[in-house]
């Protein structure tokens, strides 16, 4: 079967392809890859089976990262939690990923919420690089019901302590939300010892982005305390970053952003509240979404041509790096996220 490569910002069929397919997410979005290329400089790119001069019925989205630190490879999609192969199930996503994969790449990388590149003897070369936990909330229920399945103590009792410390929340996308967000982001990046993403990389998503993604922030007598990102896209409203002034935790700041999150969601008649990934090992932050009714499940990513490569190595060197940066190095280390993604 022939494979062809297209560009999905360029090419109008691709938005008009992905507004069709539940599968697809804000990832997916050009908004995304228009964010992705600005910032970092990726390339993005679609493997189709659809004729040039036909409507798209299937596609597999990638960004070329090439980094001189790294090396060059093929991500579907960096930054993301998750970037579903938009193939129909009688075909294999493996096709795709050995398309893109022809050229001298390190290693191509899935991250699909549920499919499992190949079957049987297509599926060599293949193997899972990384695990995570993604949380996905079904809104299906009674806006009531999804309350009372909150956790009482750590969710329940925060949202109203919150209101009566009369908490005020704003939401929209605009300079100073942004800048309020970021601030807190910082914050807590630095608590965490991690270098925050570049100010540019939440710009463009809010220039690209616009109607879909709304930022969320939580203050206390006029100083803002937590803050969220959410995007809403094809049915579904996604939660991606979040971070807080840790002095005022107690005051339910975040678990109130969350719960207006909600309500929102159910007011327009939202299927789902993706609540994101967390880390394998990272059993605070999965206890955390656990506790707010969501069901949680593995995801995989899959690599191509794997193996434990120079690249494997310096990417995770970076991260541990990061966590013993001094503090007054952490802003301009945000820089080399570029050769992560």
């Amino acid at each position: 079967m022939t494979h062809y490569l297209m560009d999905p910002i360029a090419d109008p069929r691709w938005a008009q392809f992905i507004d069709h397919d539940p599968r697809a997410s804000v990832f997916h979005s050009p908004g995304w890859l228009l964010a992705l290329r600005e910032t970092y400089g990726y390339q993005p790119t679609v493997s189709t089976t659809s004729d040039p001069s036909q409507p798209l019925t299937n596609g597999v989205v990638f960004c070329h990262v090439n980094s001189w630190l790294t090396g060059s490879r093929f991500v579907s999609l960096p930054f993301a939690d998750h970037c579903e192969p938009l193939v129909e199930d009688h075909q294999d996503s493996a096709d795709f990923v050995k398309q893109v994969a022809s050229g001298r790449w390190k290693y191509v990388e899935l991250r699909p919420i549920s499919a499992t590149p190949g079957n049987g003897t297509n599926s060599a070369g293949f193997t899972v690089s990384e695990r995570f936990w993604l949380h996905r909330l079904d809104l299906s229920g009674s806006l009531g019901d999804i309350f009372h399945a909150l956790h009482e103590d750590c969710v329940r009792r925060k949202i109203r302590r919150a209101k009566k410390e009369k908490i005020v929340c704003e939401e929209g996308n605009n300079a100073a939300l942004l800048e309020s967000f970021y601030q807190l982001l910082q914050r807590t990046r630095r608590r965490h010892r991690l270098p925050p993403q570049p100010r540019e990389w939440f710009r463009n998503l809010s220039k690209f982005l616009g109607n879909s993604i709304k930022i969320r922030v939580a203050s206390k007598d006029g100083r803002p305390i937590a803050s969220i990102l959410t995007f809403a896209y094809n049915n579904k409203l996604m939660y991606k970053y979040g971070c807080s002034d840790e002095r005022h935790h107690k005051s339910g700041g975040m678990q109130l952003l969350f719960w207006q999150a909600i309500e929102e969601a159910k007011e327009k008649d939202y299927s789902e509240f993706d609540l994101g990934r967390c880390e394998w090992e990272n059993t605070g932050l999965r206890v955390f979404k656990d506790r707010w009714g969501a069901s949680h499940s593995a995801l995989k990513y899959w690599r191509y041509q794997p193996g434990v490569t120079a690249t494997n190595r310096q990417i995770k060197m970076a991260r541990v790096l990061f966590r013993y940066c001094p503090p007054i190095f952490l802003q301009a280390a945000g820089r080399f996220y570029r050769h992560i993604g």
